[in-house]
């Protein structure tokens, strides 16, 4: 079987099982892909290749181990590992190697998973560009925070790697890389292990090429198997397309982007999918969730802002700063607003619809000069912790990937899934098909 560093993480797992190819020569081809292209891409801080092939060849010579069997995995650096470097991101962490794996990391080790590298990171997964760039323009940005996590999944060197998301760290890079990225219900996946940004927050996810593909990784990174198994969608669900309260910073092709999700949407629906606006509880919930973003993350970073501010960025500085002039009354103001908003979308999804289509970003990816993008789009999703998936389905004017999101109630992770995958098989151009 040639060319293993372009299987989906379920088509090689499947081959792995039958033991139709090795976990060692699909290390082997993924280790060649990064070796081709790693000096334009720049997804990785580091790379753990002698301990990576002492466990394939492991795994091949004994029982297959689990869900994850002999899978490279890209793990960006804000997780936890204890054989390799985190840094998450800062230079105050150079050489920092943590006692333990992330709680999601040694999970997927259990699972037979393979942690070949860590990959690159914004500084502590805020805002500050890092060396990556967009697999599909290098001039680009492939958005941030997990921005190495998306490119090495999207240029095909690893089918798997992990991600965090804060505002938009997961559905942004995913959109901008063209890949799928899942940000499952809040506190879906331990936060244990991981360098925290905001509690209130702070989601583990992961990136693939498919919808089976995400799912098979969050279903090792939490321990719900369930979720590797993607069941046939059989009821029409009730769909509608959220354009936000943020829409007039949409671009023109997040709008084709909506249009062409309708007219999917509307194949599995069995009918037309209307506009769909939010309860006004949750019209405040993009600036409470800046609020308390910086809010946490000003107490979140503290120790290094006292101690390390000459290695901290002026931009991060800033967010710090502004964070910290924000009065604990609005802080608790803001986390009240947002205990009123879920409630009143966990009744929405419950009574009146089923799924909601919203753009993942504005547009398609930014050039590296111009930052990682601005995850408006994404923060009030964020904030009510609910279930999202970015699926591919169209392209700006310079060429670029262009997402939607899918978002449906808090906890349904699993029926987020199958939606997910029969939207995809309902796109029109067979190409995008594939995500499925």
């Amino acid at each position: 079987m040639k060319d293993l560093e372009s299987l989906s993480a379920t088509q090689a797992i499947k081959a792995l099982s039958k033991r139709e190819i090795r976990a060692t020569d699909l290390l082997l081809s993924c280790l060649d892909r990064i070796g081709q292209k790693e000096s334009l891409v720049r997804a990785w801080t580091s790379l753990g290749k002698e301990n990576a092939l002492s466990r394939a060849k492991q795994l091949d010579k004994g029982a297959f181990q689990g869900i994850l069997h002999g899978l490279p995995i890209g793990v960006k650096d804000l997780y936890d590992t204890y054989d390799l470097p985190t840094a998450y991101g800062s230079p105050i962490y150079a050489n920092h190697y943590p006692v333990a794996d992330a709680v999601s990391v040694a999970l997927m080790r259990q699972e037979g998973g393979i942690i070949l590298g860590k990959t690159v990171t914004t500084e502590f997964a805020s805002f500050k560009g890092g060396a990556t760039t967009n697999p599909y323009a290098s001039k680009h940005s492939p958005g941030g925070s997990s921005s190495g996590s998306a490119a090495a999944v999207a240029d095909f060197m690893v089918p798997l790697a992990t991600g965090s998301q804060t505002a938009g760290s997961i559905i942004r890079p995913a959109s901008f890389c063209g890949v799928v990225g899942f940000k499952p219900s809040l506190g879906k996946v331990s936060i244990a292990g991981v360098k925290s940004l905001s509690v209130t927050l702070d989601t583990m996810g992961c990136f693939g090429r498919t919808i089976e593909d995400v799912g098979l990784g969050l279903a090792a990174m939490s321990g719900d198997h369930r979720l590797a198994k993607i069941e046939v969608l059989h009821n029409k669900p009730r769909i509608g397309i959220c354009k936000t309260s943020n829409w007039s910073a949409a671009q023109k092709e997040a709008a084709t982007a909506l249009a062409v999700a309708r007219h999917a949407a509307e194949i599995i629906a069995k009918g037309t999918v209307d506009d769909f606006s939010l309860p006004m509880a949750c019209d405040d919930l993009t600036q409470a969730q800046s609020r308390i973003m910086l809010s946490e993350m000003s107490r979140s970073l503290l120790f290094e802002r006292i101690h390390y501010a000459k290695k901290l960025s002026p931009q991060l500085i800033k967010q710090l700063s502004d964070g910290a002039t924000i009065s604990y009354e609005q802080y608790a103001k803001d986390l009240l607003l947002a205990n009123h908003a879920k409630t009143a979308v966990a009744e929405l999804f419950t009574n009146e619809i089923d799924i909601l289509i919203a753009p993942s970003a504005a547009g398609e990816a930014p050039s590296m000069r111009d930052g990682t993008g601005d995850p408006i789009f994404c923060r009030g999703w964020t904030l009510l912790g609910l279930p999202c998936i970015n699926i591919n389905v169209a392209s700006g004017p310079n060429g670029l990937p262009v997402g939607v999101q899918l978002i449906t109630g808090p906890g349904k992770d699993h029926f987020l899934l199958s939606a997910a995958r029969s939207f995809a098989l309902a796109l029109p151009d067979p190409t995008l098909r594939d995500q499925a």
